[in-house]
């Protein structure tokens, strides 16, 4: 790897111009996402994140079914724009779908009643943490990603194609490929609206 961290940090853009090629292999995406899954924080240690990484035929079929049940609930008339959104990340080389596996959430909230109402809360913030730690380390390996949330309306179609045990909540979906396009020139907002540093 060739940038620092902080650099990765700053790069990490929505990409949704991207391709079906690879800027390593599969096996290196594996150790990539192996290691986000294990390392990434979580409350009481509950490692309730799952992920499927959908490669190939997998990638394709995922936005299809998307496709197909954005078909359902769009006009015809209006289709078009979002055919062409969902055939922009079909272009990529995969997609990460994360979840979180409730049976985990369910069971320290029956073990630990006092912070019953805090473990959907902290569950969620588990994920978000994971999906950060990979849509960072696909910028390190060169790789332009976006993070985009279909679910609930495919979720009965994944749960069908690919077997996904029922306590499995879908969260996100994180098409990624070589970047084939730049995104646009990020705006921010004042620094001290948003910070209070106190000395």
């Amino acid at each position: 790897m060739s940038k620092d961290f902080y650099n990765a940090v700053k790069d990490r853009r929505s990409f949704y111009g991207i391709s079906k090629e690879s800027t390593v292999s599969n096996t290196r995406l594996q150790e990539i996402v192996n290691d986000a899954v294990k390392y990434a924080p979580t409350a009481f240690n509950s490692q309730s994140s799952r992920v499927m990484v959908l490669l190939g035929v997998h990638h394709d079929k995922l936005w299809d079914l998307t496709k197909e049940e954005l078909r359902k609930l769009v006009p015809p008339e209006n289709f078009s724009s979002t055919e062409s959104k969902i055939d922009s990340f079909k272009n990529g080389y995969g997609t990460v779908l994360f979840f979180e596996d409730q049976s985990v959430v369910e069971s320290l909230q029956r073990q630990f009643e006092l912070y019953k109402d805090n473990f959907p809360v902290w569950s969620l913030e588990s994920s978000g943490m994971l999906q950060y730690i990979v849509w960072t380390a696909l910028e390190l390996e060169g790789f332009g990603a976006s993070l985009q949330h279909y679910n609930p309306l495919i979720d009965s179609s994944i749960s069908r194609e690919w077997n996904i045990p029922s306590n499995w909540k879908l969260l996100a979906q994180m098409p990624f490929g070589k970047p084939t396009a730049s995104p646009d020139e990020k705006q921010f907002q004042p620094l001290d609206f948003r910070v209070k540093f106190l000395k």
